[in-house]
């Protein structure tokens, strides 16, 4: 039988065997359960990056919160009072310092630290070995000036006289001559003497007028050089006195004096103490009167004002003051300002600190939301704004004017009756949105 037949009957004969069918058969093919979950996560986690993705382009950046752990706060209208609370210290009113003009060794105190001294008092002596030596020797050289000085006077008197003198005698020759040569002309008419000794008195008479001219224009050119050189030697004798009584003077500053009436303080030099030029030796405060010295947040430095208003309470009483100076200079932050009272308090001490309210505007009506230390991270740029379901918080671009130490003025982007956050917004900076759980 061929190939081809037994192929045939093979098919029309099932029950025939053939060869390898015990070994292969068909295997269906089938999806396993935890690829199924595989794709579900996949599929899942698509869907919830896509709404992160949308809801991070249409809302930004979110966080969940807490809702206990901030505190939500109204937007009500209400009456602003323009104040800030500071705290002052009592300081003198006025107050000068006691400097050394030279410097020198503490001989003596005088008077102790606190003391009531009067404009005059000795307070305290020092001794300076040098500045005695510069005195001595500067009165040597004014002495020696002014003996310079008398020297040139004698000079200049003994000069005056000699021409004085030359002059007498050039005078008294040339009036003897005049009067020879009118002899000697007679006689000589009369051809009693030779011409030639007319010709040899007339000589001599123009020889003495001659030297009268010389004498007259020495006497003149002396006397001008002589009196300039007076002038600048008396002069030069006026400033070393001036300079010998300037060291005289701080010679005498050595004996420490109080400068004005007060009270001493600061002063606590001790005897055989070294003292350089100009040291501080101490202060005399005004005992009469106080004043506060303020340290005011440089935020208020445009809006505080001499003559501005401030009350502050003392005991049982409440004290009325104005600004009485202002220093422009910022150091850390703050600035510095000192008031006076309008009505002097009793029983004040320096260094006394008092509790006070600077004005700097008068009240208004206004939007108001509470004072928060939110302010310190916005710059009150922004704020979070609860939702009126009170879900969701989300950042809103506002508007904020003046604040106390209550509220906050609310210029722009709120309304009455919203809801901000007002608690710190330290771990919220550069979200756009809060979820509130």
């Amino acid at each position: 039988m061929s190939n081809i037949s037994r192929i045939a009957d093979d098919h029309e004969n099932p029950s025939v065997n053939i060869s390898g069918q015990s070994m292969d058969r068909i295997v269906e093919k089938k999806t396993s359960r935890s690829r199924m979950v595989g794709y579900g996560l996949a599929g899942g986690i698509a869907i919830l990056f896509t709404w992160w993705l949308v809801g991070m382009l249409l809302g930004g950046r979110s966080l969940s919160v807490n809702a206990q752990r901030v505190f939500v706060s109204p937007v009500t209208v209400g009456t602003f009072e323009d104040f800030i609370p500071l705290r002052g210290r009592l300081v003198p009113r006025s107050t000068v310092y006691l400097d050394a003009i030279e410097g020198g060794r503490v001989e003596q105190v005088l008077v102790e630290d606190g003391t009531l001294v009067e404009a005059g008092d000795p307070i305290a002596l020092l001794s300076n070995t040098n500045l005695q030596l510069e005195v001595l020797g500067r009165e040597a050289a004014v002495t020696e000036q002014l003996n310079n000085m008398r020297t040139i006077e004698l000079q200049l008197e003994q000069n005056r006289l000699s021409h004085k003198r030359n002059l007498v005698e050039i005078d008294y020759q040339m009036v003897r001559l005049n009067r020879s040569i009118a002899r000697q002309r007679e006689l000589a008419a009369k051809e009693l003497v030779p011409q030639s000794t007319v010709d040899e008195l007339q000589d001599e008479l123009t020889y003495y007028t001659r030297r009268r001219e010389v004498t007259v224009e020495s006497q003149a050119t002396d006397a001008r050089m002589q009196t300039q050189q007076l002038s600048q030697l008396r002069e030069a004798g006026t400033q070393l006195q001036a300079s010998l009584g300037f060291a005289r003077k701080n010679l005498d500053d050595l004996n420490v004096r109080a400068p004005v009436h007060g009270k001493l303080s600061g002063f606590n030099i001790e005897v055989g103490q070294s003292i350089v030029r100009g040291g501080r030796l101490g202060q005399i405060d005004d005992p009469d009167g106080y004043k506060l010295n303020v340290q005011i947040d440089e935020f208020y430095l445009g809006r505080v004002d001499l003559q501005q208003f401030a009350t502050a309470d003392h005991g049982s009483r409440s004290y009325d003051l104005r600004v009485s100076k202002i220093y422009p200079q910022v150091n850390n932050g703050q600035f510095e300002v000192d008031m006076v009272f309008d009505e002097e308090p009793v029983g004040l001490r320096r260094g006394q600190t008092l509790q006070l309210k600077l004005t700097l505007g008068d009240n208004s009506d206004a939007l108001l939301i509470p004072n928060g230390s939110f302010y310190q991270e916005t710059g009150g740029n922004w704020l979070f704004v609860v939702s009126a379901d009170g879900t969701e918080a989300v950042k809103r671009p506002v508007r904020l004017g003046r604040r106390n130490t209550d509220f906050i003025e609310v210029l722009d982007g709120l309304e009455p009756g919203e809801q901000v956050i007002t608690s710190p917004y330290t771990n919220y900076v550069g979200m756009d949105r809060l979820t509130l759980d």
